[in-house]
């Protein structure tokens, strides 16, 4: 496919199937890669790196601070690149995800074994840099491919389907590496790492052959050559502008809901495999299973919520998830509290309950992130699709690295000791409460959250003809019923929309 012809007229341009294949595709990266780091990581630095618990979780603290800088920047320069001539005959998106392709082996050199703090610390930075080179302009190809709420909707399903499939080989390959290699083998986890790695390098090429974006007349015509800024000029301005999105009403109550559903599974999944290890009296090839049966759970919640999210209210299906998985968690501590222990057939429970709620509670936020940037044009008259996906990478991995700094810390104060076979009941007892306390009360925040959130398909409809409406010359009254939702959705005054505000 020749790189010019993937530039066509957005909305007019027919999405085949393998289109939306090679999108969602591209997200065994995006979550796979977190769901084998949340799942394992910290496990493989205490257990087989002679790292503490704290020093696992200082390396995911620097690694945020650098990414603090790195995320929002890529956003805000794959916004601008359609000025340049590389960004106008490659694409000011799909540069990025050509360039990252030979660097996602970083993933790889991870897994090593018995190498130094400073070691890990380099090579997990590394890769969370190239992830968010890659990762950012990916997360803008839906908005950029796509239209109408339904399309959108299907590239979020079909994300979050491919993010399920590579979740669930995350759970399960450890434990089948783990009956080749020996339970204590450190190489368990290089060769996992070394088969994603090539995973990632392979579907990152999918994407960027059958992907495509606005061509640079769209965008000149979205965002005149007047707007253009200098280098200094921008990187001032960056932070002001990114964070400028946090002003979209719509964004900051998603932005809630996404915290609320992801940090809830990042603090269970960062104390489940010791949990199972430890309290459970399980083997790594235990919770191995577990997490792997968990996910298939999760890939048949995502069909679910897919429909949900079409039919319903995104915000009902988000809150119906959300209980699912507390009962899950609330079901798993009970019978660990009334003496079920590894190899009992009732822990089957409480992985069904957790696992259709956590498929729901990945898919509804990625869904409803699609339509962000149609809210914000309606503010601003722009399309700023990068800035956001700079701001949800950025978001999400500094809470992701919160919970686990919060968790690994909790786990030290309580007395956990790396490397030990056996835990103290003190220790135990800490890992069973923050399981609990950490991820329902994340729930119970999302939940919060959603009971405001009510962008829908018909909500959308009316956001995206009153779009039209401005684009036409701004001609005839809308109705009550109309201001009432833009007002809503944008969280500013009808006659401010459109650029008469300080964003636009």
């Amino acid at each position: 496919m020749a790189l010019t012809g993937n530039f066509a007229i957005t909305g007019t341009r027919p999405v085949r199937w393998y289109n939306f294949a090679a999108y969602g595709a591209n997200d065994i990266m995006g979550a796979g890669s977190m769901a084998v780091i949340s799942g394992w990581v910290l496990f493989f630095y205490t257990t087989f790196c002679g790292l503490e618990a704290w020093q696992a979780g200082l390396i995911f603290t620097v690694a945020r601070i650098l990414d603090a800088i790195a995320s929002p920047l890529i956003g805000h320069i794959s916004d601008n690149m359609s000025h340049t001539r590389i960004g106008q005959t490659i694409g000011r998106r799909r540069i990025f995800i050509l360039a990252a392709i030979p660097l996602l082996p970083s993933f790889a050199i991870m897994w090593v074994s018995g190498q130094s703090f400073w070691y890990y610390l380099a090579t997990y930075v590394l890769f969370e840099l190239v992830y968010a080179m890659e990762i950012i302009p990916y997360e803008t190809l839906a908005a950029e491919m796509g239209k109408d709420y339904k399309t959108k909707a299907k590239f979020a399903g079909i994300r979050i389907l491919f993010a399920q499939a590579s979740a669930i080989l995350a759970g399960f390959l450890p434990g089948m590496l783990i009956e080749a290699l020996g339970e204590q083998s450190a190489d368990t986890f290089l060769y996992m790492g070394i088969l994603f790695a090539v995973l990632f390098m392979v579907t990152a090429t999918l994407l960027f052959l059958f992907s495509w974006e606005r061509t640079p007349a769209e965008v000149a015509a979205i965002r005149p050559d007047g707007d253009k800024l200098s280098l200094w000029q921008a990187f001032r301005a960056l932070y002001a502008n990114l964070f400028s999105t946090l002003r979209i009403r719509a964004f900051r109550l998603h932005l809630g809901m996404y915290l609320g559903g992801y940090i809830s599974q990042d603090v269970f999944n960062a104390a489940f495999t010791f949990f199972v290890v430890f309290a459970l009296a399980g083997t790594i090839s235990t919770a191995s299973t577990l997490l792997g049966t968990m996910y298939i759970v999760q890939f048949v919640a995502v069909m679910i919520a897919i429909t949900m999210a079409l039919r319903s209210s995104p915000a009902r299906a988000y809150q119906l998830a959300a209980l699912s998985f507390a009962i899950g968690v609330i079901v798993l501590l009970a019978m660990w509290s009334a003496g079920v222990r590894s190899g009992s057939m009732l822990l089957w429970v409480p992985i069904l309950f957790a696992g259709l709620g956590r498929g729901a509670l990945n898919f509804i936020p990625w869904a409803t992130y699609n339509y962000m940037a149609d809210v914000d044009e309606l503010v601003t008259g722009r399309r700023r699709e990068g800035a956001f996906a700079g701001v949800m990478t950025f978001v999400r991995k500094v809470t992701q690295s919160a919970a686990v700094a919060g968790v690994t810390a909790v786990m030290s104060f309580g007395g956990f000791v790396s490397g030990a076979q056996v835990q103290s009941e003190q220790a135990i007892n800490t890992l069973a409460l923050v399981l609990g306390i950490g991820t329902i009360a994340m729930l119970i925040f999302g939940v919060l959250v959603s009971l405001r959130f009510r962008l829908n398909a018909q909500t959308h409809q009316v956001l995206m003809t009153e779009i039209d409406r401005f684009k036409a010359g701004g001609t005839g009254t809308p109705d009550a019923a109309t201001v009432a939702i833009t007002e809503d959705l944008t969280g500013w005054r009808h006659n401010q929309l459109w650029g008469r505000n300080p964003l636009g």
